[in-house]
C-alpha cells in the first residue's frame, strides 16, 4: 500500500524515473531544434541564396522570361551563396565545411575527375565536365550541408524543390494534352530545360522528388503544400506515365515499394491508401503506356529499336571500361570514345554506374557506388535517431500516443530512401551520374540525418504513468 501511495505522487521513484514522470513531454522536432538555438541565424544569408538557387534550378524563369537569361541568376546566386558561407564562417572561427564522409566522397569524386582529365581521349572536355557542372554540384552539396541545420530550413528546402516539381509536371501534362511539345510521336519531350529537358530526365527527377512532394502534402498545412498534395502529386504522376520512360517507369514501382515498405511503421493507414490507389490505378494506364512498357521484355514491342541501341550502348560502355579499367577515357567522353567502331557513335552510355565505370575507371566507380551507399545509410541512421529518441528510458513506462513531429521526420526519412531508391533503378537507364538530382537528395539526407542528431534524447510521447499521475 506504502508503495502504491508512494509512486501515485512519485515519492518513490529513483531521481531519473521521477524526472521523466514530472516531466512535461517535449515533442521530438522542438528538442532537435531548441538544442540549436543559434543555428537558425547562423550562415543566414548563404542559406536564402541557396534557396534562390534552388529556386532557379528547378522553375528555370530565365527560359520564360528571357530578359533574365544574360542575369545568369544560378551562377550569381551560387557564387554570392559561396561567399555568404565562408566569410560567416571564418568569422566565428570555424572551418569552410563541415567535412562530413558524404562530402569527402564527392569531393574524392570530383578530385579524381580531374587527375584522370590529362589521360582521357579529349583533356579539355573532360576538364569541363567539372568546370560546368560537377564544380557547381559540389558547391551546392556543400552549401546545403553546411547551411540546412534545422528542421524549418530543411523542410522549406522541400518545399521548394516539391513545389518546383510540381509546376514542371503540370507544363507537361497541359503540352500532352494540347498534343504540343511531344517526341517519337506521342512521349512528352520534357517540361523544361535543364533537369527536366527531356522525357527520360523528366521521369528520372520527379521519381526522385515525388515521395518528398508526398511528405510536404502528408504533413504542412499551407496553401502551398496543400496546393501540392491536391494538383502537384496527381501532374507528377501523370507526366511519369505520359513520358512513356521505361526506366523512368521502373524506377517509379520500385520507389512505391521502397516507400511503402518504410513507411508501414509510421503511417501504416497511408501506406495501405498509397498501395490501393496504385492498384486501382493500373488498369486506367493508357494502351500506348502499357505497350511501350513491355517492350521492355518483348523487343517486337519497341518499333523504335531504342531497346536493342541500349542493349548494344551496354556492351559498348563495358568494353569501353575493359580498354580503360584504371583511369577511363575522361568525364563525358564517352560519346567520342571510338566512333568509327560503334553501332552506337556519339552516344552515352545510359547506364550512371558502367557511365562512371568507363569514363573515370574502377576507383571513379568505387568512389560513386560509396556514394550512393551512403545516401541510403545517412537516412537509415536519422530513422534510428528517431526511433532511439521514441523509446521510452525506462521499460516500466509505456508508450503513449506518436506524436505529430516524430512522425513528420520519420516520413522524410522513410521517402529519402525512397527517393534514392527510384532514383538508382532510374538511373541504370540515364546517363547521370554527375548531375544534379543525386547529390541534391543525398545532401538532404546527410542533413536529416544531423538534424536528427542534434537534439537532445526525450520520450516520443506522455508516458502512461505520467498521464495517471497528472490525471489525480
Amino acid at each position: 500500500m506504502f508503495a502504491t501511495e508512494h509512486l501515485a505522487f512519485t515519492g518513490g521513484l529513483p531521481p531519473k524515473l521521477r524526472a521523466q514522470v514530472t516531466r512535461p513531454p517535449v515533442p521530438v522536432a522542438e528538442a532537435i531544434d531548441a538544442a540549436q538555438p543559434e543555428r537558425e541565424r547562423q550562415d543566414r544569408l548563404a542559406y536564402r541564396l541557396l534557396l534562390f538557387f534552388i529556386f532557379v534550378l528547378i522553375f528555370r524563369p530565365q527560359d520564360d522570361l528571357k530578359f533574365l537569361d544574360p542575369l545568369h541568376l544560378a551562377e550569381l546566386s551560387g557564387t554570392a551563396a559561396v561567399i555568404a558561407l565562408a566569410s560567416g564562417r571564418v568569422s566565428r572561427g570555424r572551418q569552410f565545411t563541415r567535412m562530413t564522409p558524404e562530402f569527402i566522397l564527392v569531393l574524392a569524386l570530383a578530385v579524381w575527375m580531374l587527375l584522370t582529365a590529362p589521360f582521357s581521349m579529349w583533356p579539355g572536355g573532360a576538364i569541363a565536365v567539372f568546370t560546368d557542372l560537377f564544380s557547381k554540384v559540389l558547391v551546392v552539396f556543400a552549401l546545403i550541408i553546411n547551411t540546412i541545420s534545422t528542421r524549418q530550413r530543411f523542410e522549406r528546402l522541400v518545399t521548394i524543390i516539391a513545389a518546383g516539381t510540381s509546376y514542371i509536371a503540370m507544363r507537361a501534362v497541359f503540352d500532352y494534352v494540347r498534343g504540343i511539345n511531344l517526341v517519337e510521336g506521342n512521349r512528352i519531350g520534357g517540361g523544361l530545360s535543364g533537369l527536366f529537358g527531356n522525357p527520360n530526365d523528366m521521369a528520372l527527377n520527379m521519381v526522385a522528388f515525388l515521395p518528398l512532394a508526398i511528405v510536404i502534402a502528408l504533413q504542412r498545412k499551407e496553401m502551398l503544400a496543400r496546393a501540392v498534395g491536391l494538383v502537384g502529386i496527381p501532374a507528377i504522376v501523370l507526366a511519369i506515365i505520359f513520358a512513356k520512360s521505361r526506366g523512368g517507369t521502373v524506377g517509379l514501382v520500385v520507389m512505391v515499394t521502397v516507400f511503402l515498405y518504410m513507411m508501414r511503421r509510421v503511417r501504416p493507414g497511408i501506406a495501405g491508401l498509397v498501395l490501393l490507389a496504385t492498384l486501382a490505378a493500373v488498369p486506367l494506364l493508357p494502351a500506348n503506356f502499357t505497350s511501350r512498357m513491355s517492350s521492355i521484355f518483348n523487343a517486337e514491342e519497341d518499333p523504335t529499336g531504342s531497346r536493342e541501341a541500349r542493349k548494344q550502348l551496354l556492351r559498348e560502355g563495358y568494353q569501353a571500361f575493359l580498354d580503360n579499367p584504371i583511369v577511363g577515357i575522361g568525364a563525358g567522353q564517352f560519346t567520342n570514345y571510338r566512333p568509327d567502331e560503334r553501332q552506337g557513335a556519339w552516344r552515352e552510355t545510359h547506364n550512371a554506374p558502367l557511365q562512371v565505370a568507363s569514363e573515370l575507371g574502377i576507383l571513379g566507380l568505387i568512389i560513386f557506388a560509396l556514394l550512393i551507399g551512403s545516401g541510403f545509410m545517412a537516412a537509415r541512421a536519422a530513422g534510428n535517431a528517431l526511433r532511439a529518441r521514441a523509446e521510452p528510458r525506462d521499460r516500466r513506462i509505456a508508450p503513449g500516443p506518436v506524436s505529430a513531429e516524430y512522425d513528420r521526420l520519420a516520413l522524410y526519412a522513410a521517402a529519402l530512401s525512397a527517393s534514392l531508391a527510384g532514383w538508382f533503378v532510374a538511373a541504370l537507364f540515364a546517363s547521370v551520374a554527375y548531375y544534379w538530382t543525386l547529390y541534391l537528395v543525398l545532401g538532404l539526407a546527410v542533413a536529416l540525418r544531423d538534424i536528427t542528431r542534434g537534439g537532445q534524447p526525450v520520450p516520443r510521447t506522455v508516458p502512461a504513468m505520467r498521464r495517471t499521475v497528472s490525471s489525480r
